[in-house]
């Protein structure tokens, strides 16, 4: 008789404990141990519960492979979260970690590895091999494809997170935090002491600061004050929640016809357009994509779009500036070129054009379909292509967190008839469908990677672009570390070209999931090292840094509504000389438009409670020592990195903090 001692975990978030029955079984290379019933006295398996057991066996098992987790139910159906289980032999061999970290829904029989990261070659026993094909398969039919809408990336076939497994869902403390916040921004901002306003437009711009009394940050104060400064302009361009837009202007588009001498006051004197272009200091804002792009309708009025271009100078003493807005396609006498120059409430109200132009690039592009949806290809490939032993599951388990569930959230409002975006954008309705297929149309693999699209955009050496400095000091941070592991698990390109489980991976995220996509230029397979590291490098650093850059200054910047407009009620104008400001306040939102804005974007920039952020590996996928170093390396250099942002953010009026590694979660979570 040979006598085990067992612990198991719990989970620690609400409802995780049961009262069920659970059984374990563990399975060895010469046999398995009886099947045992887990009851010690009192209460077994609480909440946050780490319980040990003795489990015994007639015959020696040999090294252990298998851990088998049964639920019956009790009384009634209860649900379990196990986080692990280790297992202590009898004699001498150290502890075994098996990884679990997923919910036992109705009577279910559960067989989890030990901790150690095995690719498919690295499993030589029938069993093993079979439990790998086993697990798949059954994930295969539990995580299943949906197409959308056509050209958008597939995603998971799940209408509204209550179709999701539960092992994709929130758990209960996050759902509630969720649906609270949204209800605690709006009650913040005394909605109902407005209501008899609603529909209805400001009477002046400082009229705005009746909403921003509650809900407000340092820098959305900064901007309320600095909002109408040019350099601010240009600055938000650089480190706003969009700062993937502009790119260098060699030569002026053939439909932009601004000539020097409109923009000669705009640079020192000693200078002139042609020479700074050449000189490589005009940068380009194109909104191209936003053309004859359907305007959304609130409340039975339409509402209106612009695609603007707008024409950036890098001044020696000012920064990066704008010198000259269309706020169209086509030039002509009904899309003048708005300058510095001209009338301060025209050029006021064109650069309020761009910066709505902005916003809906920003949430819908930048934000949703870049980060969210692109990220949710990778996460439904691997939970359908890769067993939860495989080093490379393993690697990018902690950067699915909650993914598919919000996502799902996402897809649910953008389609609703009384969606955020539907109440208060101007591409709400149809126009966001064509948005994002115009998007994916052009998207590649290559833009997603900072350093080529930085090259890509000729951005390099733009002073002040604190985003291109942060993003890509934690890229280099990011692919060294998954390089150093993929090194740990494969020795040479053969053997990344001969996983089989790796190639059914990237073919099911090229061909299956990005399938939409003609122009994305990812692979079907994977023939190197380098490849495979560039690739979960683009994975992690999308979730992670890139959400981050979106996501987290949304509040900052378009709390102020006149600076981040979300809709505009009015056209485009078409003459200079005949902005007013009445004219303004009957194009800015709102006040009901104006609340709604200010609320969703506090609820979904502001700090998560229950953030992991990047470097936290707080579900312990790896058991092997040397994964583990390369782990805590990867946090002691992203402890560098923050050291480098903070100091170099000391003593600064208005500080770029978004890309704090202790601000970046670890997955998108919102």
């Amino acid at each position: 008789m040979e006598s085990y001692i067992v612990t198991l975990a719990t989970g620690t978030s609400e409802y995780s404990g049961t009262n069920n029955y659970i059984y374990v079984t563990l399975v060895g290379v010469t046999g398995e141990s009886e099947r045992t019933l887990l009851d010690n006295p009192g209460l077994d398996f609480c909440r946050g519960a780490v319980d040990e057991y003795k489990v015994s066996s007639h015959t020696p098992l040999g090294p252990l492979l298998l851990v088998r987790l049964e639920k019956e139910r009790y009384w009634v159906e209860d649900n379990w979260f196990c986080r692990y289980v280790t297992v202590n032999p009898p004699i001498g061999d150290r502890a075994l970690t098996f990884p679990c970290y997923r919910w036992f829904v109705g009577d279910v029989t559960v067989e989890i590895r030990e901790g150690t990261a095995k690719t498919h070659r690295d499993d030589s026993l029938a069993l093993l091999q079979t439990h790998r094909k086993r697990e798949l398969q059954d994930r295969q039919q539990t995580y299943r494809w949906l197409t959308w809408a056509t050209g958008i990336p597939r995603c998971i076939d799940a209408k509204t997170e209550a179709d999701l497994p539960q092992d994709a869902r929130f758990d209960n403390e996050k759902r509630s935090d969720f649906e609270y916040s949204l209800h605690f921004a709006l009650l913040e901002l005394s909605l109902k002491k407005l209501v008899i306003r609603f529909g209805n437009s400001w009477d002046d711009l400082e009229d705005f600061k009746h909403i921003f009394w509650k809900l407000r940050s340092p820098i959305s104060e900064y901007c309320m004050d600095h909002w109408k400064e040019d350099w601010f302009f240009g600055y938000q361009c650089l480190n706003g929640s969009n700062p993937r837009m502009i790119r260098r202007c060699k030569r002026l588009p053939e439909n932009f016809p601004v000539s020097a001498s409109m923009v000669q006051s705009s640079l020192p004197l000693r200078t002139n357009l042609n020479k700074e272009l050449k000189a490589g200091n005009i940068y380009l804002l194109d909104y191209i994509i936003m053309e004859g792009i359907p305007s959304n309708t609130i409340k039975g009025k339409p509402q209106y779009i612009a695609a603007p271009l707008c024409l950036l100078y890098q001044h020696p003493d000012q920064g990066l500036i704008p010198i000259a807005i269309q706020l169209g396609q086509i030039p002509g006498l009904d899309t003048p070129i708005f300058l510095p120059k001209d009338p301060p409430l025209a050029w006021l109200l064109a650069k309020m054009w761009v910066r709505h132009s902005e916003f809906q690039i920003f949430q819908v592009l930048s934000h949703l379909l870049r980060t969210h949806l692109v990220v949710e290809v990778f996460c439904v490939a691997t939970l359908r292509q890769l067993p939860a032993v495989h080093p490379i599951y393993k690697m990018l388990a902690p950067h699915q967190r909650y993914t598919l569930e919000i996502n799902c959230r996402g897809r649910t409002q953008l389609i609703s008839s009384d969606g955020i975006f539907k109440r208060v954008a101007s591409t709400g309705g149809d126009g966001l469908l064509i948005l994002a297929q115009r998007e994916y149309k052009d998207l590649t693999y290559r833009s997603l990677q900072p350093f080529l699209d930085f090259a890509d955009r000729e951005v390099s050496h733009l002073p002040k672009y604190f985003y291109r400095e942060h993003s890509l000091m934690l890229w280099e941070s990011i692919h060294s570390f998954v390089s150093e592991m993929v090194s740990l698990y494969y020795q040479s390109d053969q053997d990344v070209h001969q996983d089989s489980e790796l190639q059914a991976w990237v073919k099911d995220i090229t061909q299956v999931g990005f399938t939409e996509l003609p122009n994305f230029g990812l692979p079907s397979e994977l023939s190197t090292k380098a490849e495979l590291s560039t690739l979960l490098a683009v994975i992690i650093f999308t979730s992670t840094v890139q959400h981050a850059a979106s996501n987290n200054g949304q509040f900052d910047w378009c709390a102020w509504i006149p600076n981040t407009p979300c809709t505009m009620r009015q056209p485009p104008p078409t003459d200079k000389d005949a902005v007013t400001m009445e004219m303004i306040m009957a194009t800015l939102p709102d006040v009901s438009q104006s609340c709604v804005q200010m609320a969703i974007t506090w609820h979904l920039g502001r700090a998560q409670p229950d953030a992991i952020f990047l470097g936290d590996y707080t579900e312990q996928h790896f058991s092997e020592g040397r994964a583990l170093e390369l782990i805590d390396r990867f946090r002691k250099d992203l402890k560098e990195i923050e050291g480098r942002i903070l100091s170099q953010n000391e003593g600064q009026e208005l500080p770029y903090l978004f890309l704090l590694p202790s601000r970046v979660e670890n997955s998108i979570t919102i």
